[in-house]
């Protein structure tokens, strides 16, 4: 699928005609998947304004990725599958079975944080019962992670698969290179997910790659490329679904590179009319992925303005309950600082 580097790829026609179906999703999948798209923007609209309000000190959001990020996360196996998001990936973890409630607590820093009890950044995922593997802030850490993950796999004889996701500016970066390199000598059970905003902050890609596309790179390793429309929920989850397959199978790793774009800018720290203009982003939000999810259930007859108006409400009720529950928690005890990081005493040594 042909495009521009800054451009967005042509959108499916959308209309009457089911899509869904023949991919073997039923009604009730894709309207789960398109309530959880509105639940991810609806927990990151309210994650900015208790920023802005000064209840908590940061957030980063994934405006934009909500198609790509549910479309993904419906192909994997919540405790089967081993899961390392990267920050924006809010759509995946609420697919996967996070709740609304555990993922606030991260964003007040509260003792009671499933991801961390508070100690990381917000959207710096973990949970043990999902198989979602906590990582650092320095990008690109979680390839070769998630190769080491597979490896152990293979060796342990456990099914399933691992599924890493990373922006574009991760490609410029030595991790990817030595992930997919191993992933490919190996033929590793991993998916390389590629959510390709055009922007490594405030870098474009054009300039941070000589080749048009992140999955152009996926030969040099010996595995597939491909490259699908990151705010087609559908595409997304097509793509998804075989390189699960593939991997099942063994037949090795898979990039998949899903193009698509952050409508907001890179953090609550960010000010982007620095680096790209008010006219590119207008351009892409009349992409939005959950316009155009919202368009074709309308067109299959799943919905109708008055339930997605109920929905929309639905899922405000629920972030804005789930904030003031949150707010209100305790803190982390000062005392459990050096937790995780030393030995305490009393312990075996290795810490607890």
């Amino acid at each position: 699928m042909k495009s521009t580097r800054n451009e967005p790829i042509e959108e499916s026609v959308a209309g009457s005609v089911d899509r869904h179906t023949p991919l073997g999703l039923t009604d009730a999948d894709v309207l789960h998947m398109y309530r959880t798209m509105l639940l991810a923007r609806a927990f990151d609209d309210r994650a900015s304004i208790l920023f802005t309000q000064g209840k908590i000190p940061f957030t980063v959001t994934g405006h934009g990725h909500e198609a790509a990020q549910v479309g993904a996360a419906k192909c994997l196996t919540p405790g089967r599958d081993w899961v390392l998001p990267y920050y924006r990936d809010i759509g995946v973890v609420l697919m996967l079975g996070m709740t609304v409630r555990e993922i606030m607590l991260a964003e007040f820093g509260k003792a009671a944080d499933p991801n961390s009890g508070g100690r990381q950044m917000p959207k710096h995922w973990g949970c043990r019962r999902l198989k979602i593997m906590s990582q650092s802030s320095p990008v690109a850490t979680q390839l070769p992670h998630a190769c080491g993950l597979a490896w152990a796999m293979r060796v342990n004889k456990e099914p399933g698969v691992v599924w890493v996701s990373f922006g574009d500016g991760v490609a410029s970066k030595g991790d990817f290179h030595e992930g997919l390199n191993f992933a490919g000598i190996h033929k590793l059970p991993v998916i390389f997910f590629c959510e390709n905003n055009y922007y490594a902050i405030s870098v474009p890609f054009s300039k941070q790659s000589p080749v048009e596309r992140v999955s152009d790179r996926a030969a040099a390793y010996g595995m597939p490329g491909v490259s699908v429309d990151g705010n087609d929920v559908f595409e997304v989850y097509q793509a998804t679904r075989e390189a699960v397959e593939r991997a099942l199978a063994g037949e090795g790793p898979t990039l998949i590179e899903a193009r698509t774009y952050r409508i907001v800018p890179h953090t609550s720290n960010d000010d982007d009319r620095r680096y790209r203009s008010r006219d590119e982003v207008e351009m892409w939000k009349q992409k939005d992925p959950i316009r155009r999810m919202a368009v074709y259930l309308k067109g299959v007859g799943l919905l109708d303005d008055e339930k997605d108006a109920r929905l929309r409400a639905e899922v405000e009720a629920e972030v804005r309950e789930a904030a003031a529950w949150a707010e209100a928690q305790p803190d982390p005890d000062p005392a459990t600082v050096g937790r995780f990081v030393y030995a305490e005493e009393g312990s075996d040594g290795v810490g607890r």
